[in-house]
């Protein structure tokens, strides 16, 4: 693989044009479909979400991370079988390996939901934990996830109409209602971490993510090529990438594309909220049938031994969080842990 060595951004995608004149909903429709193509990677600009509440967010991230370690790790995730919680840097992997950020993990506020062996994916229903020593988070970040699925919802009704589908293409496999997924994460710097690992080179696994940078950079996405584009924070914007279930769903002609965070360097600390809009854990992935020359552009679904990719939303999202977090797994889902075997070949 290489790394460029002359800078190279991601395309900027003003969102307000979706909803301008007829003219420049077409543009924009047109600039979408090539985008989604070549990588699936684009800043979003015009989105509608207040500055101050992105302030107010990135500002209680900090606060949240600056607590007592014992505060934080009252509500550690391997408290919950819901996969909910805070975790310490090096308690999540990817592909294996440690990864270097400490983070706090919501989902949709819910209840426990009985699961059998039909329904293993029910096990990912519950309530979040919430830190009693900083209570004004709760509301602040469920505030936050209301309008980050209100722009992924947004984004994916635009995806649709790129892909020479009705906007509401995907409704019947989110509704009544999605996955939000929500993490704030902090990265520590190179003297702190155990390898330059911030987070491993990894694929998304739902519709559509929603990445709010902080200021220091560390975002790499990798190319067909094997080319890294570094993807540094833009303020005003969000990143917009496109999961794996779009992937699945187009046989191709959209990639998830693989990207990775590197460990800030030493004497600074990297902040991120991420997003992450995922179909109904009941719902099974379809191939769309896009027009002819779209369908040229099929590359079909990537093979990866390590991360297949199930059309059953709730498998795909529970192998995920199983494999994540053994230490969840463990205590919680032992008999679940044969989905992390590798398929015989």
């Amino acid at each position: 693989m290489t790394i460029h060595t002359k800078p190279t951004q991601l395309p900027t995608i003003d969102f307000s044009r979706f909803y301008g004149s007829a003219d420049q909903r077409a543009a924009f429709i047109g600039e979408l479909t090539r985008v989604l193509h070549d990588h699936g990677f684009f800043y979003l600009t015009g989105h509608g979400v207040p500055q101050s509440l992105i302030d107010d967010v990135l500002t209680i991230s900090k606060r949240f991370f600056a607590l007592p370690e014992q505060e934080k790790l009252s509500i550690e995730m391997v408290k919950s079988p819901h996969f909910r919680g805070y975790n310490r840097a090096g308690s999540e992997r990817t592909r294996g390996e440690q990864d270097w950020r400490e983070q706090l993990d919501i989902n949709t506020e819910g209840v426990p939901v009985a699961s059998g062996p039909d329904t293993p994916w029910n096990r990912l229903y519950g309530p979040n934990q919430w830190p009693q020593a900083l209570p004004e988070l709760r509301a602040l970040l469920l505030r936050y996830q209301a309008e980050v699925t209100r722009i992924g919802i947004d984004v994916l009704k635009a995806i649709a109409l790129a892909l020479g589908q009705s906007e509401n293409a995907f409704a019947e496999i989110y509704e009544p209602q999605p996955s939000q997924l929500l993490k704030i994460i902090r990265y520590p710097g190179r003297e702190a971490a155990g390898s330059d690992q911030g987070v491993g080179a990894h694929k998304d696994g739902g519709f559509v993510t929603v990445l709010l940078q902080g200021t220091v950079p560390g975002l790499r996405i990798r190319t067909e090529e094997g080319t890294w584009i570094e993807a540094p924070p833009v303020p005003g914007t969000f990143v917009i990438n496109s999961g794996e279930l779009l992937e699945l769903a187009t046989n191709g002609f959209v990639r998830a594309d693989v990207h990775d965070v590197v460990t800030p360097p030493r004497g600074t600390e990297r902040y991120s909220v991420a997003f992450f809009l995922g179909a109904r854990y009941d719902a099974r992935i379809p191939v769309i049938p896009l027009p002819e020359d779209l369908k040229r552009g099929e590359r079909g679904v990537t093979a990866d031994p390590l991360n297949p990719i199930f059309r059953e939303v709730g498998i795909n999202h529970l192998k995920s969080r199983l494999r994540s977090h053994p230490d969840v797994a463990a205590r919680h889902h032992p008999d679940l842990l044969h989905l992390l075997e590798r398929p015989k070949t």
